[in-house]
Order: structure tokens, then C-alpha cells, then sequence
């Protein structure tokens, strides 16, 4: 990334508030307000601003609840609330990694699992350390527990 986050949402919220859409702009304006309670909480511990690791952290938390709202909304047949929800999710994910798709997910599993020499479940948590420190960005770790777990025969 040649700018960090902090200026993209800061230019994205200057052009969804240039072009009058609302919708974006007040998802924009939440993300920036997280961030900010992000970087307050961190203050204790001698850190003005966090880094783009965290705020992407910040992030897929933020996609997170907003799938399971959507989901909520879905179930108690609330369509226009779902589809807000929906839309949020949107605006978040542009400012996350490419996700791995399904077989580079696999790739990556099988690589990790020879890189840990993990021969059984017990060891699951080194494969997801291997995973975690190579592909943290644009590797969903929900998903990938269930294939790590799956490729060590548990």
C-alpha cells in the first residue's frame, strides 16, 4: 500500500462527502470514529496511533458484528435494516485485503502444516502461528481452522 489507511478513509470520506452520498459517508465517518476509540484505548500503553496491522484488525471486527446484525435483521424479516447492514459491509471490506480464495487457502494450509511439521490436531496451534504470521491480511482464520484441523486428521 503506498498510503496507509488513515489517509484513505480520510480521502474516501472527502469524496463520498463531495458527492453527496450519504450512506457512505456515515459508514466512513463510523470507521474513523472507531479508529479513534481504537487509538485512545491504546494510549495506555504508549502508542499514539496504531498501525495498519491493527486497524485492519479493527476492520474485519467492524465486518464481523455487521454480518451477524445482517444475519439478525435477515431472521426477524427487516430486509431494509439488512440491506443497511450490507452496504456498511461493503464500504468496510474495500479498505481490506484480497481474501484468499478457497484453493489458496488450501495452498497455504498444506504449506504451513509441512513448514510446522505438524503430524497430528494436537499441534494445530503452531500451523495457525505459521498461518497467522505469513498470511494474517488475506487469510479469514475462522475459516482456515477447520481446514488446518482437517488436513492434520482431526
Amino acid at each position: 500500500m503506498a498510503e496507509d489507511l488513515r489517509s484513505r478513509f480520510t480521502e474516501a470520506l472527502k469524496a463520498s462527502m463531495i458527492a453527496k452520498d450519504a450512506a457512505r459517508t456515515s459508514t466512513l465517518r463510523m470507521i474513523t470514529a472507531k479508529l479513534k476509540d481504537v487509538d485512545i484505548a491504546a494510549r495506555p500503553s504508549g502508542v499514539d496511533r496504531v498501525p495498519d496491522e491493527q486497524i485492519t484488525a479493527m476492520l474485519r471486527g467492524m465486518v464481523k458484528s455487521r454480518r451477524e446484525s445482517a444475519e439478525l435483521y435477515r431472521q426477524g424479516n427487516r430486509p431494509e435494516l439488512e440491506a443497511k447492514e450490507l452496504a456498511e459491509i461493503a464500504v468496510i471490506e474495500s479498505f481490506l485485503p484480497q481474501q484468499m480464495d478457497e484453493a489458496a487457502m488450501q495452498a497455504a494450509v498444506r504449506e504451513a502444516v509441512a513448514e510446522a511439521g505438524a503430524t497430528s490436531v494436537k499441534e494445530m496451534g503452531k500451523v495457525m502461528a505459521v498461518l497467522r504470521a505469513k498470511h494474517a491480511a488475506s487469510l479469514d482464520m475462522a475459516k482456515a481452522g477447520p481446514l488446518v484441523k482437517a488436513a492434520l486428521g482431526g
